[in-house]
């Protein structure tokens, strides 16, 4: 893991389990979450068209395994998610502007059901300016959602009514591979998905994508 962002992100978690370092807490995580943010735009000036649909470890166990395009997708559709459906209670981004239409995807889920060359297919739809745009609108609403947390909502946890709105929402797949998601989601505090996937699944998918640009670039 990247040295740098791997101590900003342990540093998140102590910060965030004291009343008196909670808001340096989140400070500390907006400011992994823009570096994390400044690597995705660099791949975005580095690859071509072509290489965000590069699968060059197919058969792999891992999150390398993807495409740079679905590890894109797949971050900030689950952040969507939990931030808005599940955090706020309000309307998706990708919802309220109109993102399926406008980044021409076929799915509205989180695409853990994709597999193989489902997701090379999957990727070449994307539009990636419109993905790029999306993913920098999911960012800004979602820290804009923690910025109004309480400490002590960060302690708020999630019931089977969170679980049902979720599943009845259909950004889930209810795929093996996928439908597990809403459990683990909602068995977390907010604190809990600070972490996953606020943090700390952005670190492990662009970590991922970086190997695959590594690859290609060979």
């Amino acid at each position: 893991m990247n040295k740098e962002w791997s101590e900003l992100n342990k540093a998140v978690q102590v910060q965030l389990r004291k009343e008196a370092t909670f808001s340096q807490g989140i400070k500390t995580l907006f400011d992994l979450r823009q570096k994390l943010m400044e690597a995705l735009y660099l791949l975005n000036k580095e690859l071509s068209r072509e290489e965000f649909n590069a699968i060059p470890f197919l058969n792999a166990n891992g999150y390398h395994s993807k495409t740079i395009a679905y590890s894109i997708w797949h971050i900030f559709r689950i952040e969507d998610i939990v931030a808005h459906s599940l955090i706020k209670g309000d309307e998706q981004i990708f919802f309220s502007k109109d993102y399926q239409k406008r980044i021409g995807s076929p799915i509205i889920t989180t695409g853990n059901e994709l597999v193989g060359q489902q997701i090379a297919d999957f990727s070449s739809m994307l539009n990636l300016e419109q993905l790029y745009e999306y993913i920098a609108e999911v960012k800004e609403s979602t820290e804009k959602i923690l910025i109004d947390l309480s400490y002590k909502e960060l302690k708020r946890k999630f019931t089977d009514m969170d679980k049902n709105d979720l599943r009845n929402l259909n950004v889930v797949s209810t795929d093996e591979n996928a439908c597990w998601l809403i459990d683990y989601w909602c068995g977390k505090d907010i604190r809990g998905l600070i972490q996953m996937p606020f943090s700390r699944h952005w670190i492990m998918h662009i970590e991922a994508s970086l190997r695959i640009r590594n690859k290609i670039k060979r």
